[in-house]
């Protein structure tokens, strides 16, 4: 995704939070003030013969009226209208402290047959609470507070608690569900959404990786027979210009082997994919001894075994080990004979690059820490192993066992350079 598509995305997600914010409060205001005017219509009805205060109200007041008429009309303000703005307002409170609309719903009900705020009430806390429990126990509170509220009328009861209490409790705890359950669902869709991210990056480091080590045995095998040709020009030509010239040679290449390295591991982190060339296998072998054989190194190659085709992957596997050995020798052992022995077993393939003492002291060549490090992971992955080590007469051997049968039971399409195919 483009910068400008995720600034995009972004400032919409802002915006409907935004927007989603203000329209919970716009409807907190709305269950406060429009329920107002029935339920103050109620709260005069309920003191007439309902509820606990049920005729003593109307009585109060006229003796109110008889006495001082200002006594009379703070008295209904205080029971007409006091009680109903503040049950209204104790509906801006339904998300956080749903309890206290629960308490005033109760008392409106219980003294006054006021049954609207019970409504708004048991609605808002089986939706922002949803305590199964707790909701019994004020079920059965309301239900007492309906039958005391409303005994002038027994045969409704049992309809009014239906209608005015189970109702709005069930309806809130399918929207208190449903939307928990679409809370559950986002999370899990932005879980799977950063889990995917998280497996493509790992997927970018791993392919990063990979090309790295190829570089390592591409690039740094080309560049150390660049300089150990330039090494032996720079000791056999009899011309001082020839002889500058391949010293500089041979610096330059030393220092591109340096430089190689750190380029290496900024391509392990920083740098994206791209498509390489088609991999080596085994037919390629004859290439790569002769390289080494025309830089002055004695390379005796052995073969034994039933040899067969086998698959592409392990064909490349075993040419990198060979060009990772034969490379290991040039730099460490200069002038040695090598001896490169391939074994075909009945499940395996055995490789196995094996120098002799160095005749002199090595020339220092950088190293890039890659080589050895990735062919034995990729060994290993694939159910083989691999060591390097000295020689019991002071030389150096790498031995990998390369598994050639396919875990999975399927067999991998044959090079078309593979110079044992059947038929050639």
């Amino acid at each position: 995704m483009s910068d400008r598509g995720r600034d995009a995305g972004a400032l919409w997600n802002k915006n409907r939070e935004w927007w989603w914010a203000r329209r919970l409060t716009i409807a907190d205001w709305l269950y406060a003030v429009l329920p107002l005017p029935f339920s103050w219509v109620l709260q005069l009805v309920g003191s007439t013969q309902l509820g606990l205060f049920g005729g003593l109200v109307p009585a109060l007041l006229a003796l109110l009226a008889n006495v001082n008429i200002a006594f009379a009309l703070a008295a209904g303000v205080v029971l007409y209208v006091i009680p109903v703005v503040f049950a209204g307002a104790t509906v801006l409170l339904r998300r956080s402290f749903p309890q206290w609309m629960l308490v005033t719903a109760l008392v409106l009900l219980l003294c006054f047959a006021n049954f609207v705020p019970a409504v708004i009430a048991l609605y808002s806390y089986s939706v922002y609470q949803g305590n199964r429990r707790l909701l019994v126990g004020w079920f059965a509170l309301y239900s007492l507070a309906m039958v005391v509220a409303y005994e002038a009328n027994p045969l409704g009861q049992v309809f009014l608690i239906g209608m005015l209490l189970v109702v709005p409790m069930v309806f809130g705890l399918w929207v208190g569900t449903r939307r928990q359950l679409i809370d559950r669902l986002h999370e899990r869709a932005e879980r799977l959404e950063r889990e995917q991210h998280m497996m493509a990056e790992q997927a970018i480091t791993a392919e990063r990786t990979r090309i790295a080590r190829e570089m390592h045995d591409v690039v740094a095998h080309r560049v150390s027979l660049m300089v150990l040709h330039a090494g032996g020009l720079e000791v056999s030509a009899e011309d001082p210009r020839t002889v500058e010239a391949a010293g500089l040679i041979r610096t330059t290449g030393r220092e591109a082997l340096t430089e190689l390295r750190g380029i290496l591991g900024v391509l392990r982190d920083d740098t994206d994919a791209a498509p390489t060339a088609p991999q080596p296998v085994l037919s390629d072998l004859d290439r790569l001894v002769g390289e080494w054989r025309a830089a002055g190194m004695p390379i005796d190659r052995e073969e034994s075994g039933r040899v067969r085709p086998l698959p592409t992957g392990v064909q490349r596997t075993a040419y990198r080990i060979v060009q990772e050995g034969l490379t290991n020798a040039a730099k460490h052992a200069p002038g040695a004979a090598v001896t490169l022995r391939l074994h075909y077993a009945d499940r395996q393939l055995e490789v196995e690059v094996a120098n002799a003492p160095a005749r002199g002291p090595a020339s220092p060549m950088p190293r890039s820490g890659f080589g050895l490090t990735g062919l034995r992971e990729r060994v290993v992955l694939s159910g083989g192993s691999l060591s390097a080590g000295a020689c019991p007469d002071g030389g150096w051997r790498l031995r990998a066992i390369v598994r050639t049968d396919d875990p999975s039971g399927t067999e991998e399409e044959v090079s078309e350079g593979d110079p044992h195919a059947p038929g050639r």
